[in-house]
């Protein structure tokens, strides 16, 4: 059966934006208020504080591993940071590695530092199926994938764009499988990582044409309705049905952007039983017939 996870890493169409090496000593902070692009981060070496709106503040080791599928307002800084307002010298010492802080004080952080781009128009919806902080202790290959994606944004080689796409995707996948041992909060982890709703989500991802019912999705699961009605809601956060329809309109929209199929088939491939059928559904969930949707993705 498909892997939702590898499905929704894949409809993101993550592309690196840059990466870079930032060494850090001293009282320093670096703030920013982004419209929600991704960051990451891997500490090399020493330690320093990442600060997050709304959650308490992360103390970063050497080892560590940070995602942050939406990042709008947040900080990272020295484990006593300078006052709000005060600015940290900031120089590039050589291409693609910046030094924080005083000159004079000796580093007390090494760290690979990137954002990222999702290319799909259905981000929020996706990114909405995740953590909102990806906190990753000891994972070598992490930080492995980091080093190969900052080598390849370094060069100019022919594929990089290609090759770092395939790097970020990875990256991604790995951080987020990784914390499905914990306990994240309601979306597409938690429900993959209960063995019951986890049948049932790779069943709707394999087959989304299928008319299914939350009879018959409760039947792979081995639950009752009631029980898996609620069980699904509880760990992925939506109704099983507003799942479906979300995954179909996001596999829809990913089919009107990439192919120049006709509406009908378009329709079959994500569970509908005409052209017309489909065309009311996606109007009413994306705000526009898909006929526009597919010409404004053709000349935009």
């Amino acid at each position: 059966m498909s892997d939702p996870l590898t499905q929704v890493v894949g409809l993101l169409r993550p592309s690196a934006a840059f990466s870079k090496l930032v060494v850090a000593g001293g009282a320093w902070a670096v703030r920013r208020s982004e419209a929600g692009r991704p960051f990451y981060c891997a500490v090399l070496d020493g330690s320093c504080r990442l600060s997050i709106a709304g959650q308490e503040p992360t103390t970063l080791e050497s080892g560590d591993f940070v995602l942050v599928p939406a990042a709008c307002d947040f900080a990272t800084s020295s484990l006593e940071p300078p006052p709000v307002g005060v600015e940290a010298e900031r120089a590039e010492t050589s291409p693609g590695v910046f030094r924080l802080g005083s000159q004079d004080d000796p580093p007390d952080v090494r760290m690979l530092v990137g954002h990222c781009a999702f290319g799909s128009d259905d981000a929020n919806l996706l990114v909405s199926l995740l953590p909102q902080l990806v906190h990753v202790r000891g994972e070598g290959r992490l930080t492995t994938l980091v080093e190969l994606m900052n080598e390849e944004s370094r060069g100019d080689r022919p594929g990089r764009d290609a090759v770092l796409g395939r790097l970020l995707e990875v990256l991604l996948i790995e951080a987020l499988r990784s914390t499905m041992g914990s306990a994240p909060p309601p979306g597409l982890l938690r429900g993959l990582a209960d063995d019951r709703i986890a049948v049932a989500l790779r069943q709707m991802h394999a087959r989304p044409t299928r008319a299914w019912t939350v009879v018959e999705l409760a039947r792979e699961a081995a639950l009752s309705r009631s029980t898996f009605f609620e069980r699904f809601r509880r760990e992925v956060g939506v109704a099983p049905m507003r799942y479906l329809l979300d995954w179909r309109m996001a596999l829809a929209k990913d089919l009107l952007r990439r192919e120049r199929a006709g509406m009908g088939q378009v329709a079959e491939q994500v569970g509908y039983s005409s052209a017309s059928t489909f065309s009311v559904a996606f109007a009413r969930h994306v705000g526009m017939p898909p006929i526009l949707y597919a010409r404004g993705q053709r000349t935009g």
